[in-house]
């Protein structure tokens, strides 16, 4: 009688302690270790904005392809600016773009739509310029650029510059002849629509000036018109690297 009530007993401390490990030895409200629950799981890499990035932003991004900004998604680059000499030569022409992070710009990519083989082109540049109409970088003349390879084309800034993170204004200057509607840029938008709720100095789209050979040193943006982006130049696409 005496062993079995020892083996009883013996059999009932086992029991206690193999439901103990079973149990994690949790505080009443806890989980046991390793359990699984049905509660929240930790946020995804896309809840929670992606790698490092702050913001749960989905869609294409210029570093996709290589470039550290632009002016938009090239893939939506479909309407083509066309214009004629007596329209746009001579003028200074400005696309906004915002920088978000310090970048080193060497490169303006240009969307070449379609080319004038016939065309008589000089002095026509791209450049840069900074919140206050500064002028930053500038190629060199881009005439025989315009004249081959419709494509979108990387086209060098003189010397590469750092850029800090603010307001710039990508800017054209085309001058010569050639036939309208043949010399033809890729744009991401039609003008007028491009500048909703803005006015000078920060036109996202606008021209400056007339009679221009070389990018002036300093633009008053104060004085951005729309007169000429209204009549049908639609603003271009650009990219940066």
């Amino acid at each position: 009688m005496h062993t079995r009530t020892t083996t009883a007993a013996t059999g009932l401390v086992a029991a206690l302690a193999a439901l103990l490990v079973l149990a994690g030895c949790t505080a009443p409200g806890e989980s046991p270790r390793g359990a699984v629950t049905s509660g929240a799981s930790a946020p995804t890499p896309a809840q929670s904005g992606g790698s490092g990035s702050g913001s749960a932003y989905q869609g294409p991004r210029p570093q996709d392809q290589n470039l550290l900004a632009w002016t938009g998604d090239p893939n939506d680059a479909g309407h083509v600016t066309a214009q004629s000499p007596a329209g746009v030569g001579g003028r200074v022409t400005l696309v906004r773009i915002v920088l978000h992070e310090q970048i080193t710009w060497s490169n303006i990519w240009l969307g070449l739509a379609g080319i004038d083989p016939n065309a008589q082109l000089a002095n026509c540049y791209l450049g840069v310029y900074d919140a206050t109409g500064t002028l930053v970088a500038a190629t060199a003349d881009i005439s025989p650029q315009l004249m081959t390879d419709a494509i979108a084309k990387p086209l060098p800034l003189g010397k590469p510059f750092t850029a800090a993170p603010g307001t710039y204004f990508i800017a054209l200057l085309l001058n010569g002849n050639w036939a309208t509607n043949a010399l033809t840029l890729k744009s991401t938008g039609a003008g007028i629509s491009v500048n909703a709720g803005l006015t000078p100095p920060t036109l996202r789209y606008s021209t400056v000036l007339t009679g221009q050979t070389s990018l002036p040193a300093g633009v008053n943006l104060a004085e951005q018109s729309t007169s000429t982006i209204n009549t049908g130049w639609a603003s271009q696409w650009y990219g940066i690297s």
